[in-house]
């Protein structure tokens, strides 16, 4: 593994403080000390440097909602949120498929078929999300168009996206007729598929440059403004390690700052890491390994045959 160091400086502004990186040298030229001396030279030579807030960019980011569930999706969510194996999220998908005996309703199945590489939803499952959504969270919370997604390139597209048969079967409302599994699993169908077809969330976005004797250090932020789809649902992440943003105080171009620390971090490049079922599932759909109606059980056979083990 090769070595590198991050160079951090907390500033202060008024009675808050926030930390900014360590980007260019005078030159422009992107800084990446590869040991602690080179650190060290750098931290002295900004011994007495004054920080002024050289740069300062407001604006407003867009964020869409992701697509109802294919089948690989729901395998990737179901593990990431769920802690399910492909096979287990398929065994409670099928029995939902099937049909559920629900109280007051009778036997009746709850999603759509869930072997599908398609993202195609029906215009009437459309029109029916958008007169819930209407209803639920208000106009402002509806885009200005249905949303339409289009399937990858080589996609089979013989059925739709996975969703719930019915949306006014809330799953708070038929809970007591489902196990545990089947639940979790149709409230995951369920609210992805309502949040797909909603606004877009609105965030406020701060990035920051500020200038100590020629080296450029750089920071950013962003708030959420209009929640939209993110009322409902986000999707869960691979890595939860991302590093957070920081909350900025309120500035401007030309302040200059107060310098409360200096920092410096020994990192070493990574090797990638183990699969999980979620990424394991995901690089096997890269690579055009099987279909969605087979993933899990090659998945299975491997573990079965040792041949891979967690």
């Amino acid at each position: 593994p090769d070595e590198y160091w991050n160079v951090d400086v907390t500033l202060g502004a008024g009675h808050k403080s926030f930390t900014a990186r360590l980007a260019t040298d005078s030159k422009g030229k992107k800084l990446l000390p590869k040991n602690e001396a080179e650190a060290r030279a750098i931290e002295k030579g900004l011994e007495g440097a004054e920080y002024v807030v050289a740069e300062l960019k407001k604006g407003k980011r867009a964020k869409q909602p992701t697509p109802a569930f294919i089948t690989s999706t729901l395998q990737q969510e179901a593990s990431r949120r769920l802690g399910f194996t492909a096979t287990r999220t398929m065994r409670a998908a099928q029995t939902l498929y099937e049909g559920v005996d629900i109280a007051g309703h009778g036997t009746m199945g709850l999603i759509t078929y869930m072997r599908t590489d398609s993202l195609r939803i029906s215009e009437e499952a459309i029109a029916a999300a958008k007169t819930f959504i209407l209803g639920r969270y208000g106009q402002s919370y509806y885009p200005k168009t249905a949303r339409h997604y289009k399937a990858k390139a080589g996609a089979q597209d013989a059925h739709e996206a996975i969703r719930p048969a019915n949306i006014d079967l809330r799953p708070e409302e038929i809970k007591a007729s489902l196990t545990r599994d089947q639940f979790n699993l149709y409230k995951l169908v369920y609210l992805r598929f309502v949040a797909c077809q909603m606004a877009n969330a609105v965030y406020d976005s701060v990035s920051v440059e500020i200038d100590a004797a020629g080296h450029s250090f750089r920071t950013s932020s962003s708030s959420l403004k209009f929640s939209g789809y993110t009322a409902v649902y986000e999707e869960g992440k691979d890595d939860d390690k991302e590093e957070k943003e920081p909350t900025l105080p309120p500035l401007t171009e030309g302040e200059t700052l107060d310098l409360k620390s200096f920092g410096r971090d020994q990192h070493f490049t990574q090797p990638p890491a183990h699969y999980t079922d979620a990424t394991l599932i995901r690089a096997m759909e890269e690579q055009g390994i099987g279909r969605p109606s087979t993933r899990a059980a090659i998945i299975e056979t491997l573990f079965k045959r040792n041949y891979i083990r967690k």
